[in-house]
């Protein structure tokens, strides 16, 4: 779990290596860098991709890494 403030920012690009991540947002709006995805949204990253997490109202995320 994940819980983000308003406001945050990830001060650079979050790359998914070595392997994917999955992302559930719990409660309040995750950004990622492209667009908003409110509370019941499942998110799924593959390897080797990138966003820029971040968040205006703050939000709780639950965070799986299927790689380890």
């Amino acid at each position: 779990m994940l819980e983000m403030d308003a406001g945050a920012r990830w001060p650079r690009p979050d790359v998914h290596e070595p392997g994917p991540e999955e992302v559930y947002v719990v409660s309040g709006v995750f950004h990622d860098g492209a667009r908003d995805h409110p509370a019941g949204t499942f998110l799924h990253a593959p390897a080797g991709t990138w966003h820029l997490p971040g968040t205006e109202t703050g939000c709780t995320l639950f965070l799986f890494y299927p790689a380890g």
